[in-house]
């Protein structure tokens, strides 16, 4: 992260160290609240391959990642790793890392298909009618996680609140919703706890079902542990 870069409202719950062999590293794009060099170097002899978006994955050959680790798709582009299918799909967002190269890479949402398993990942989006489409195609979902964090009325097209990812949720078919990009890194004015708190409050209207982990526990996809209120 650069020295004038966003403050974490959190600490990393884990070390790149720390952590086992990773088949793949799915990238949303870009930015870098998504894509930190040191990290991703420091990953880089643990991981078989990178997915990225078109664009973002000459920025890790750039950065010394080897071609051959390093696999970009385009939207409705996809890829396998064993019986794993790996699906690009739209986003509602942009780019860039400066002032000068907005919009020159492709940012994503991603659709996992297991056996008996599918997982949607937003990365960052505004709401739009592409979740429709996804959920229309690839739905109903086991699992959603969808940014409800860094609103603000000024950017409605490139990020939801809370609210609209819920209704998100509701549109990809998903089971449980897992709100994400809320809790790391201070973007907007709004507390770190507003989001969780505006998110269970939609999703009880609405009756949708939601997935509210501590900071790196581990979530069982087929059979998670009741949420708790941990942050009051």
């Amino acid at each position: 992260m650069p020295v004038a870069g966003p403050k974490r409202f959190q600490a990393a719950p884990i070390t790149a160290d720390a952590l086992p062999a990773i088949e793949a590293v799915i990238l949303s794009h870009d930015h870098y609240d998504h894509l930190d060099r040191a990290t991703i170097l420091a990953l880089e002899p643990k991981v078989g391959r990178f997915v990225a978006p078109l664009g973002v994955g000459e920025r890790l050959v750039a950065w010394g990642i080897p071609a051959a680790k390093v696999q970009q798709l385009d939207w409705w582009q996809e890829t396998r790793i064993d019986q794993l299918q790996i699906v690009a799909t739209p986003a509602k967002h942009f780019s860039g890392r400066s002032l000068t190269d907005r919009d020159r890479t492709l940012w994503a949402s991603w659709v996992l298909i297991a056996p008996e398993l599918k997982v949607f990942f937003g990365g960052d989006s505004g709401y739009f009618d592409g979740f429709t489409k996804i959920g229309e195609r690839f739905g109903p979902f086991d699992l959603t996680m969808i940014e409800a964090g860094a609103y603000d009325r000024d950017w409605p097209s490139i990020h939801m609140t809370p609210e609209e990812s819920v209704q998100a949720h509701l549109d990809l078919h998903g089971r449980r919703l897992m709100p994400i990009h809320n809790g790391t890194f201070d973007l907007a004015l709004h507390s770190w706890t507003e989001p969780f708190e505006r998110v269970i409050s939609h999703a009880k209207v609405t009756n949708a079902a939601v997935l509210t982990p501590r900071f790196g526990e581990r979530v069982d996809i087929r059979a998670p542990a009741e949420s708790t209120s941990w942050w009051r």
